[in-house]
This record gives structure tokens, C-alpha cells and sequence, in this order.
């Protein structure tokens, strides 16, 4: 919660809170992850299981691009998916993000997705 909350003050961007409109609960986040040890920001998402399959995760993640694009100039964001993360893939591919390779990143094998402006 620390890095997350740092990212806001250090640089100006970070992570958004995802709330179900219909009955305000928090079901998750969107928004630019960018630790030290990053190769590059990424546009993040993650939802609780509940909130799976209702189109919420790309929703929420075309809000953060979009306003990560406008507000703060990116030319590219990352997102770095754990391999075999279907449905992650699917939201990435719903964006127009396309696969530039594989990484491994904090002992984690991810695969590279690139969202373009």
C-alpha cells in the first residue's frame, strides 16, 4: 500500500480504486504501476473474483490509459501479465495492447504487453 500511495506523491501518477457502480463496492484497481526495479510504467489492473467477466477490468483500464496518455504524455504503457493469465490477456487484447515478448520480473515469468497512444 506504501508504493502504491508513494507513486501519487514521488511522480504524479499511480493506482485507482475500482468501485461497482451499482452498489459502490470496491472491487479492485486501475492505473500506472511504476516501481523503481520496472522496465517501464505499466497500465495495471486487477479486479476481485466477484467482479470477473461483466466488462469491468477493461472499462476501468481504458479510463487509466487514457487519462495516463492526456495528463502525463506517455507514449507507451506496459502491461506485464503472468504467463497463462487468459482472461488478463484478453482485457490487454480488448485495449489494443499487442505482445512485445516475455520478461521475467521479480522471479515471476510475465509476458509484455504494449499499449500504444
Amino acid at each position: 500500500m506504501e508504493s502504491i500511495l508513494g507513486q501519487w506523491a514521488l511522480r504524479g501518477y499511480g493506482i485507482f480504486a475500482v468501485e461497482r457502480l451499482a452498489d459502490a463496492r470496491f472491487v479492485g484497481f486501475a492505473g500506472v504501476l511504476h516501481p523503481a526495479d520496472w522496465p517501464e510504467p505499466e497500465l495495471a489492473y486487477s479486479l476481485a473474483r466477484e467482479a470477473w467477466g461483466g466488462g469491468i477490468a477493461a472499462e476501468a483500464a481504458a479510463a487509466a490509459r487514457d487519462w495516463a496518455f492526456a495528463r502525463h504524455g506517455f507514449a507507451r504503457l506496459a502491461s506485464f501479465i503472468i504467463a497463462g493469465n487468459v482472461r488478463s490477456i484478453r482485457v490487454a487484447e480488448k485495449l489494443g495492447a499487442m505482445r512485445e515478448g516475455s520478461h521475467t520480473l521479480r522471479g515471476f515469468e510475465v509476458e509484455w504487453w504494449v499499449h500504444r497512444r
